[in-house]
């Protein structure tokens, strides 16, 4: 151990005649501990619901869309063979959208309604979320076609398995007096839930034959192509990919364009929080500038004796720069220890419930990442050195002649 490291070592641990100073060394190392747990948790909560929130919108929304400037995609197949080519796309399916009115027992609500073929309900993520019903009759025709449904818009409707749906669609046959609505009947032969209410309210699933003829439109007739990729970071680069192989009339869109004001929401709000609870590590970084202005003026004959012993104002400096490294590093430790403590618990026995009518999960999620916790213990160990330099820079100009006059 060097001298520097070891005289700090020993200011630390030691009893100070003036027991105050103890007390507020333990203070700072409790305030950056402090600060530590709160950037942990925080940010690991923060983190965990952008995932969630990413995830549920994933598993119903596209990671990239294919659309048509002209209107209607019509024979999307060649569409299908060149976009797999690509590499890095996992599948691609067609689908129709359009909005329509859903009336039941219960009343009448809006629906956005989407065509699909039932083969392609894993690309759609259908099969992970339907909790009662079979997709496999989804293009079942009589003895009315089938629809899928959002759990929340079920109970809304008042429907149950089985229960006749009547669909208001705008229809593209054009009569003396202009576009007229079509009536379609289906049967209630799926539901499903995604935990998110936008879309279990809002969202319905037919066969793409039976939206075809519904809208009536031409068999080869869709609206987009959805498609899902691999890693999900790369869907802007995918895009451009996808682009540059089929290029006018076609356009893509990618989940990130799609969603940016709410992530960006997400990012902003995490960079908030985490500023703002950097100042509890700065409360205790002062706290370290206090105990050190005190420990020097205790210390005064002290230093004038190592001066005078040919110590350099340099490594007098280094004493007490290294002392409140010291009490930032423990500070730091304890903060991991109980800031990944509770996230541990948190995220095991999920002991913090939140209120179903408010948000859309009923528990804090939690997800940890490397680079928060590197960014957070690096950070408060630099708060706790500059906090040192000042004590420090008033040790190093201590007169010994002057320190010993009256010794």
């Amino acid at each position: 151990m060097n001298f520097e490291l070891f005289i700090a070592k020993k200011y630390l641990l030691t009893r100070q005649k003036q027991s105050f100073i103890s007390i507020i060394t333990i203070i700072s190392i409790l305030g950056v501990a402090l600060g530590v747990a709160a950037l942990i948790i925080v940010l690991g909560v923060m983190n965990g619901f952008s995932q969630n929130l990413e995830n549920k919108i994933l598993g119903v929304n596209a990671h990239i869309i294919i659309g048509s400037y002209t209107g209607p995609i019509q024979n999307y197949s060649r569409i299908i063979q060149l976009t797999k080519k690509i590499q890095g796309i996992k599948s691609v399916a067609p689908f129709l959208y359009s909005e329509v009115m859903a009336s039941g027992p219960g009343g009448v609500k809006g629906l956005i309604l989407r065509g699909i073929r039932p083969q392609d309900a894993k690309v759609f993520e259908l099969s992970k979320t339907l909790v009662a019903g079979n997709i496999a009759r989804l293009d079942q025709s009589s003895p009315f076609p089938g629809i899928i449904l959002g759990k929340e818009l079920v109970s809304q409707l008042g429907l149950t398995l089985g229960s006749k749906v009547n669909i208001l669609a705008p229809s593209s046959k054009k009569t003396s007096i202009g576009f007229t609505p079509k009536i379609v009947t289906f049967e209630l032969i799926g539901i499903f839930n995604t935990g998110m209410y936008e879309y279990d309210s809002s969202l319905g699933y037919i066969s793409l034959r039976q939206a075809q003829k519904m809208l009536g439109l031409k068999k080869n007739s869709i609206t987009a192509l959805e498609v899902r990729v691999f890693d999900i970071y790369k869907a802007p680069l995918l895009a451009k990919k996808i682009l540059e192989q089929l290029g006018y009339p076609y356009y893509t869109r990618n989940w990130i364009e799609m969603n940016k004001n709410l992530f960006s929401a997400l990012k902003l709000e995490k960079t908030a929080m985490g500023i703002i609870l950097s100042m509890i590590i700065l409360v205790g970084t002062f706290s370290i500038v206090t105990a050190l202005i005190m420990l020097v003026t205790e210390k005064t004959k002290d230093i004038a004796v190592m001066i005078s012993m040919g110590a350099t104002p340099k490594r007098i400096k280094k004493i007490f720069m290294f002392q409140g490294i010291v009490i930032g590093i423990i500070g730091t430790f304890l903060g991991y220890i109980v800031g990944l403590s509770i996230c541990f618990l948190l995220k095991k026995y999920q002991f913090i419930k939140l209120p179903k009518g408010v948000y859309y999960i009923d528990h804090l999620p939690i997800l940890l990442k490397y680079s928060d916790l590197i960014i957070i213990g690096c950070t408060a160990i630099f708060l706790c050195f500059l906090a040192t330099l000042y004590p420090a820079k008033q040790a190093a100009k201590l007169e010994p002649a002057i320190a010993l006059r009256y010794e």
